[in-house]
């Protein structure tokens, strides 16, 4: 890499907590996360997220047009900043969503179908570019805004943007992250027509990493997670990244993914290139809980490490499936582990090998819809 990039905070809203030190404690106690929603496990914010965010929609008559998406990102925007303040220059902001202001698009719609009209807000408040905007004037930042969807590996495209803006020197500092608020009535229902969701009795409904498994296990959560890169090693820094990796490849059909993860050996391979590595210490794996998506991803991870087989975890067991936020839920839980040198082991899978010493380098793996994934070697400072 041209500059080490530099991670100086990383936060995030979910089911897991609202502070590090939070997500950190729930992630040792292990807490289950999921509850039901009209007979479906789905992982939600707390009822004290749901007072912040009812707070922030008091504040000005604007924000209660708002989708729920940029609600949860202007929290976490205005946590980034209390975390640490933001250096002074031209400051970006690429915050992403798979699925975007879903939850006002249904309700948009349904009004529609309703009533054959629709509120002027409606298309200012549903466009994809409502999460970084709102974040950046709500911050007061006047640097580049981007929102972009790339399904489930969103999150981890806004890093490599970030990245490549620094490298370029076109900004000197980023704001990267996803946003995700998908537990609607409609987005259920189309995982359900792919035939993913869990139908589970257990609170451990998405069993993330059982590879032996045949049935589909998939979990819808709700979140929204952002860190802030840098370039250069600053004093601050809680990882480098030093190494990152990318790839797509050709489907059979919209959802599919090849037996060996094709795109997943190419970004890990890549990733593994640039950091000028040859294994890391361990992967944290997208691994959706789906039956295909679970053990094509561990084939890709076989194929490329042989018998360097880093450890493997994955969080989706716990948080469910954040789809466009889900990267950075994963970069976050590297960022502690390196932080606390502990790994968090998956209760699905046992790792053949023992935990070393010290944890320096972890790659964080994630892929959606489309084939398109990402992988990133995060590294002690």
């Amino acid at each position: 890499m041209l500059h080490p990039i530099s991670i100086s905070s990383i936060n995030s809203i979910s089911a897991l907590g609202n502070t590090p030190e939070e997500v950190w404690q729930t992630y040792i106690d292990k807490k289950r996360l999921f509850s039901k929603m009209e007979g479906d496990w789905v992982s939600r914010v707390s009822e004290k997220n749901e007072a912040e965010i009812t707070q922030l929609i008091a504040e000005k008559p604007a924000f209660k047009n708002l989708d729920r998406t940029v609600l949860l990102a202007m929290l976490m925007g205005r946590a980034s900043v209390k975390l640490l303040k933001f250096p002074k220059g031209n400051v970006g902001v690429n915050i992403g969503s798979s699925r975007g202001a879903t939850g006002l698009f249904e309700g948009y719609h349904k009004q529609f179908l309703a009533r054959d009209k629709v509120s002027p807000f409606a298309s200012p408040t549903t466009t994809l570019g409502n999460i970084s905007s709102w974040v950046a004037q709500d911050l007061g930042l006047d640097g580049v805004t981007i929102d972009h969807s790339v399904t489930c590996s969103t999150a981890m495209h806004a890093m490599l943007n970030g990245i490549a803006w620094l490298q370029a020197e076109m900004a000197d500092s980023f704001l990267v992250g996803g946003s995700e608020a998908a537990l609607t009535p409609f987005t259920m229902a189309q995982m359900k027509a792919l035939k993913l969701y869990s139908k589970s009795y257990s609170h451990l409904a998405c069993e993330s990493m059982r590879f032996e498994k045949t049935i589909n296990s998939m979990v819808l959560g709700e979140g929204a997670a952002m860190a802030v890169l840098e370039r250069g090693v600053t004093k601050n820094a809680l990882a480098l990244i030093s190494g990152y990796g990318f790839a797509s490849e050709i489907l059979k059909h919209n959802s599919s993914i090849s037996e060996n993860a094709d795109c997943f050996q190419n970004s890990m391979k890549r990733a593994l290139a640039s950091a000028g590595l040859k294994t890391v210490d361990a992967i944290v794996m997208h691994a959706p809980g789906t039956a295909k998506g679970d053990r094509a991803e561990k084939n890709a991870i076989d194929i490329v490490f042989e018998k360097q087989l880093p450890l493997l975890t994955s969080n989706k067991w716990m948080l469910g499936h954040t789809f466009g936020a889900s990267g950075l839920f994963s970069v976050e839980l590297a960022v502690l582990m390196l932080q606390h040198n502990t790994f968090i082991e998956n209760p699905f899978y046992s790792n053949a090998r023992h935990l070393p010493e010290q944890l320096k380098t972890i790659m964080v793996n994630a892929v959606g819809f489309g084939g398109n994934a990402v992988s990133v070697i995060l590294q002690k400072p």
